[in-house]
């Protein structure tokens, strides 16, 4: 009798990662994308990007991933390839970064809105997120799983600092469980400094290509281990960040100034070269914007 109403007793369900297809997003899928979050730490994102421009990106990184020396510190297994100063290096990588999808939702998330006094006035400003890092992985057949950590390591963050970072994991190939996926542990965005984060709690952000895995910074995630003996993991990553930290990628000596010139105003902002307003940034009590590339739109600032 006891038997028969076990079987009927609800078990916890295993935590997994919600799925949410982009393909024609509107305010409502942002909205959707920014509860998952908020209570997941990541969601999946299908179809952020067409596979044109995934094999494009995968085109152009190919060259880098070729030639990347292995990772002395040991934090990227010596099987993991990367490429670097995307921005540099690939037009198609540029797109990817401008993606409206994922503007959307960094703005939403990273955005910084700040009330102060000048004299007896009080001001109001809103800062934009700019580009934390950029960088592409591939996980070759035999590769060991990474440590299990938080993106915003950098920073020294503080759970009241959080969320401070943003990150975007594109598919250029198709990936699963057993060639390397990125492995997430759901909710650990909550956690509290001191919990550890272990291994059989995380699970495979499996993608075809052009989806993409969106997660904050301060979700306990790695790069998968690649099982296979003929599959590589091909991803590219691009993470934000609130606008008044320090970029962990120095996007000021990897992007030349001459190919900065050449891009529009959203991706120059994206690498840092507007004002963090009020006043964070500036040269000469100028807008960069201004000095550098002649653009005066509703987002240059007056100093």
């Amino acid at each position: 009798m006891f038997s028969f109403l076990k079987s009927f007793v609800a078990r916890p369900s295993s935590p997994k990662l919600e799925r949410i297809d982009v393909s024609n997003h509107t305010p409502s899928t942002v909205d959707k994308i920014l509860s998952i979050l908020e209570r997941d730490g990541g969601v999946i994102v299908e179809n952020v990007v067409t596979k044109e421009l995934a094999a494009r990106i995968k085109a152009d990184l190919k060259p880098h991933f070729d030639t990347d020396k292995k990772d002395p510190s040991g934090f990227f297994p010596h099987t993991t390839q990367r490429a670097t100063a995307l921005l540099a290096n690939s037009d198609a990588c540029v797109e990817l970064a401008c993606n409206r999808l994922y503007i959307d939702v960094a703005n939403r998330v990273l955005s910084s809105t700040y009330k102060y006094w000048m004299g007896q006035v009080q001001e109001t400003c809103t800062a934009k997120p700019v580009i934390s890092s950029t960088v592409g992985f591939r996980v070759n057949p035999g590769g060991k799983q990474q440590g299990l950590h938080r993106d915003d390591g950098d920073y020294h963050t503080r759970n009241i600092d959080m969320p401070m970072l943003l990150g975007l994991v594109t598919a250029l190939t198709k990936t699963t469980k057993e060639n390397g996926a990125t492995v997430v542990i759901p909710g650990s965005h909550k956690w509290g400094p001191d919990r550890c984060p272990y291994d059989h709690k995380a699970i495979p952000a499996e993608l075809e290509i052009g989806d993409a895995l969106l997660f904050y910074g301060n979700t306990y995630h790695a790069g998968g281990g690649n099982t296979t003996t003929d599959q590589a993991r091909e991803t590219v990553g691009i993470f934000m960040s609130k606008a008044y930290y320090r970029q962990a990628e120095n996007q000021y000596l990897v992007v030349p100034l001459g190919r900065v010139r050449n891009l529009s105003p959203q991706a120059q902002r994206l690498l840092g070269y507007g004002i963090c307003r009020p006043n964070l940034g500036f040269a000469d009590y100028q807008d960069p914007m201004r000095v550098l590339f002649g653009v005066e739109d509703e987002e240059t600032v007056d100093m």
